[in-house]
């Protein structure tokens, strides 16, 4: 049994109620690729498309709209590295309050662009978003304003889990539900609504290997913080599970899985080159579960992209990540013979072969060639991991010596 008073469906559709009008029905929209992976439908229920380009703006909307007006006159406060903040930002606006979001000075700046955007004073503080937690809850303390949680309150939970009703309406056969985690209150608000109407469906929380702070707390069964975090998934970097997240996830989620840095990268692309759909890493972490592991989940299943706003410096990186998870981006070096039209030869080879050459540079000072070598380096696009393969076949059969790295 909880500990703590759980959020029920019927504060759930209650909640929907409140955000009538205020937030967006998302679409679900079919991935083919996924179906043929897990033998069934694979649904993308797209909260990328959600106003703010996320689903913060559920739980922020919900949690603002039931303050005081006495609470409201004195403003919210929030932290964030980006999604919460929009979201509490744009929910302040459309309430009548205001809206004061401390960010890690190292935040994305479309993040802390669009935050303002929304008409939130933004103040950069500190390098973590601990740092920036504390500077809000300072500025609560000193102001009356009211501190807006990003995942560990009741209202923020069911704001949330109105994504879950969606769902159910939209695919009533659904069997399991992919959700990411970082604090748990989206996976928490999905666990109450589908528990609550259609029990036998199973809900499957993802996180990042490297911010993974739910399966060791689950094993614990406390909320356990890590020593240290890391990943590309910004939006779900949390370190310590809440108190009352914590204990939605133990009651009424089925399982918890991790994913890789590399499937990440391979289902943000997908979701890109596929579904048509911008994701950020934390946005495709449930689409990076069911690529890694398509036969653990029973179909009809209807995968979270919880959210869209990615950096575009990081989006062309994770995108190179991905490619090279994926077999289609390669990066080698090779020493040729210092000698007219050698280079122009590895070319040409690499043309025949349907090999895209995206660099090259060519080194003739570094002190690891003999006399009469030139070190070439390359970044190739090929088709996929059996072009790859033969690319480098081909290369090793010509005579040229490969070095990675």
């Amino acid at each position: 049994m909880s500990d703590v008073a759980l959020v029920s469906v019927d504060d759930v559709h209650r909640a929907r109620a409140v955000l009538e009008g205020a937030v967006r029905s998302t679409p679900l929209e079919r991935s083919l690729i996924l179906c043929s992976l897990v033998g069934g439908p694979v649904l993308l229920k797209c909260e990328n498309l959600q106003r703010t380009g996320s689903f913060k703006i559920r739980g922020a909307y919900l949690r603002i709209a039931r303050l005081t007006e006495r609470e409201k006159a004195n403003g919210v406060v929030a932290a964030s590295a980006g999604n919460h903040a929009q979201g509490v930002a744009l929910a302040a606006s459309m309430l009548g309050t205001t809206a004061h979001v401390f960010m890690p000075s190292g935040a994305p700046l479309p993040k802390v662009s669009a935050t303002k955007g929304y008409g939130a004073t933004v103040k950069l503080v500190g390098q973590t978003i601990e740092d920036a937690l504390a500077a809000a809850r300072q500025y609560a303390d000193e102001r009356g304003a009211v501190f807006i949680h990003p995942f560990d309150h009741p209202d923020v939970i069911a704001g949330q889990g109105t994504v879950g009703l969606e769902i159910l309406e939209q695919c009533p056969e659904v069997k399991t539900i992919v959700v990411g985690i970082g604090g748990g209150g989206l996976v928490s608000g999905i666990a109450v609504a589908v528990k609550g109407t259609k029990p036998d469906t199973r809900v499957v929380g993802v996180q990042a290997e490297g911010a993974a702070a739910y399966p060791a707390s689950l094993a614990a069964g406390h909320p356990v913080r890590l020593d240290g975090i890391g990943t590309m998934a910004d939006g779900i970097a949390v370190n310590r599970p809440g108190e009352l997240t914590f204990a939605h996830v133990r009651d009424l989620v089925d399982d918890v899985a991790t994913v890789s840095e590399d499937a990440l990268s391979r289902a943000l692309l997908l979701c890109l080159e596929r579904a048509k759909l911008v994701v950020e890493p934390a946005g495709a972490a449930a689409v990076a579960a069911v690529l890694e592991r398509p036969r653990q989940f029973e179909p009809p299943v209807v995968a979270v992209l919880s959210g869209g706003n990615v950096d575009p410096v990081l989006l062309l990186k994770v995108i190179q990540h991905g490619m090279a998870s994926a077999g289609r981006y390669l990066s080698f070096r090779l020493r040729l013979a210092d000698r007219p039209g050698e280079l122009a030869r590895l070319l040409l080879l690499l043309a025949d072969l349907g090999a895209n050459v995206l660099d090259v540079e060519h080194l003739r000072t570094t002190p690891r060639l003999h006399l009469g070598e030139v070190e070439v380096a390359l970044s190739v696009e090929t088709r996929g991991e059996e072009h790859c393969d033969a690319v480098l076949g081909a290369l090793r059969d010509a005579g040229h010596i490969l070095v990675f790295g």
